[in-house]
């Protein structure tokens, strides 16, 4: 159970892509200098990519009261749905976002195997809320991103 349950999850529409585009930069700019330059512009893609991603799957956000919170969005790859562009504000932490990013990811996945993901090491948090949802490390590439060093994550579904 959220911590904060006005909290709701719904697809992104594309009016919503700009405001997506500053969240993921607000979630993710603490961390910029762990990443190379390269490897934080894939992290935090402009409108115009989000467009593109939305086309190849969904991208849902958690809202309140017309703030966004959070995002995650997801693509098939046969067997696997991976989960990508996860991102939570820093204010909104600790308040159950990306758990219900996570579940709600996992019941669209339905005809998939598996949930993947790929992280930095950095993301102290994050690893954590993925283990703590299911998800184990796996020697499974990528293993970085533009010269950011990545891990993936793997949790089988039933």
């Amino acid at each position: 159970m959220t911590k904060h349950s006005l909290i709701q999850i719904r697809l992104a529409t594309s009016a919503d892509l700009p405001r997506l585009a500053a969240l993921l930069h607000a979630a993710f700019i603490e961390y910029k200098s762990s990443y190379t330059d390269e490897g934080f512009a894939a992290t935090t893609p402009t409108a115009e990519q989000l467009a593109k991603r939305m086309t190849e799957g969904p991208i849902w956000v958690a809202e309140e009261n017309g703030m966004l919170h959070g995002t995650v969005s997801a693509v098939s790859r046969g067997e696997d749905l991976y989960i990508r562009g996860m991102a939570v504000l820093p204010e909104s932490r600790g308040l159950g976002v990306g758990q219900l990013l996570l579940a709600t990811v996992e019941r669209f996945a339905q005809s998939h195997k598996r949930l993947t993901l790929s992280t930095t090491p950095f993301l102290i948090n994050a690893i954590r809320l993925y283990e703590r949802s299911g998800f184990r490390r796996t020697t499974d590439g990528p293993h970085d991103l533009f010269g950011t060093p990545l891990f993936t994550m793997v949790k089988k579904l039933d």
